[in-house]
């Protein structure tokens, strides 16, 4: 993480505070201040909220689950199965029941969206290497190279084994662009497993609101929807949202500049360099944040015309767009659930 993340990663990517109405909350069950935890894992800052009363332990359990899928997941540790999978090119390597369906969703995307998101960009996103000390610009030489190695379809999967095969030396997964809404997902899954009612999960901006504000009622919280031009915390508007995960892909935190240009780390798998278009953020509103990861990075990738019309038509997501030139988009489920706070920008929705 650059020094800008980690000086910013302290703040909630998405603010949260209740609704304008309703009373304080009564339920002894539901705490007005929430038992929190929070690491520094993942190359970000990991923060877990639970607000019912005698769940404390629980979030000992959160943290533990967040290690233990982030070891399997993250390249260059020790155990983990991706690393397994890249090092063993041309050989299929069994993984866990936590981590093929993981694989399995990510290929999933990459088919969806015809490669737009595509799970084998690994060889790309090692060469910029973008939000490490040591990125840098690649040869274009380097770029050509690396990119004969991407291609979803030759990623070989075997469900009933739950196998992963790369089929040429030099292929390399990487899942970043969805890893942590899955890991979201897994902690999510535990707090209810364990009768958590309401919590705020936060990996290092992947969010997602469980239950309602517990100062209104049980109403729904006011989300904050990240400033993609400014460091981690700062908002443009709020929806009010409950149960629900909110992810925002953007340029405003891993970056590195060059003669002048910036390039960000979101990578475009066809040319091997960041995705160029008038978008500087996109958050995605979805009830599972593994599909809001992958579709903030997907959405983004399309651009503000086509991406807007991608989440229009369908009816399980809605999203925020923030351009460039600093106007916001919304799609059509958020128009009457939207509020633009920030003056140093304009709401272009009619």
């Amino acid at each position: 993480m650059n020094k800008a993340g980690l000086a910013s990663a302290l703040s909630l990517a998405l603010l949260f505070g209740g609704c304008a109405n309703g009373d304080v909350q009564e339920e002894a069950a539901i705490r007005k201040e929430p038992y929190e935890k929070t690491e520094f894992l993942m190359g970000t800052y990991v923060t877990v909220r639970i607000y019912d009363e005698g769940k404390e332990a629980v979030l000992e359990e959160a943290f533990d689950r967040v290690a233990e899928l982030a070891d399997k997941i993250t390249v260059n540790e020790p155990g983990s199965e991706i690393d397994a999978v890249n090092a063993a090119a041309g050989t299929a390597v069994e993984l866990s029941e936590d981590i093929y369906p993981l694989v399995r969703s990510a290929w999933d995307y990459s088919e969806a969206s015809n490669g737009d998101f595509d799970l084998s960009i690994g060889p790309i996103t090692e060469l910029w290497h973008i939000g490490f000390e040591d990125a840098r610009k690649p040869e274009q030489s380097e770029i050509d190279a690396a990119l004969t190695l991407v291609d979803y379809e030759r990623v070989v999967l075997d469900d009933a084994a739950q196998t992963v095969q790369l089929a040429d030396a030099g292929m390399r997964l990487d899942l970043g662009a969805i890893a942590k809404g899955y890991i979201t997902d897994e902690v999510k899954e535990l707090l209810v497993e364990e009768g958590v009612t309401t919590a705020i999960i936060d990996l290092g901006g992947n969010v997602y609101v469980l239950g309602g504000s517990p100062l209104r009622e049980g109403e729904s919280w006011n989300v904050g929807i990240q400033d993609p031009l400014a460091a981690r915390g700062e908002t443009i508007g709020k929806t009010k949202q409950k149960d629900r995960s909110i992810v925002t892909s953007g340029i405003y935190e891993r970056y590195i500049e060059v003669d002048g240009v910036s390039y960000h780390h979101l990578m475009d798998p066809e040319t091997g360099y960041p995705f160029d278009n008038d978008i500087a953020g996109v958050s995605i509103l979805s009830d599972k944040s593994i599909d809001g990861d992958a579709l903030s990075t997907l959405v983004f990738g399309l651009g503000m015309e086509a991406g807007l019309a991608y989440v229009n038509e369908r009816d399980d997501i809605e999203a925020v767009f923030v351009t460039k030139d600093k106007k916001v988009y919304v799609s059509d489920g958020l128009t009457d659930n939207f509020e633009l706070t920030n003056d140093d920008y304009v709401w272009e929705n009619e």
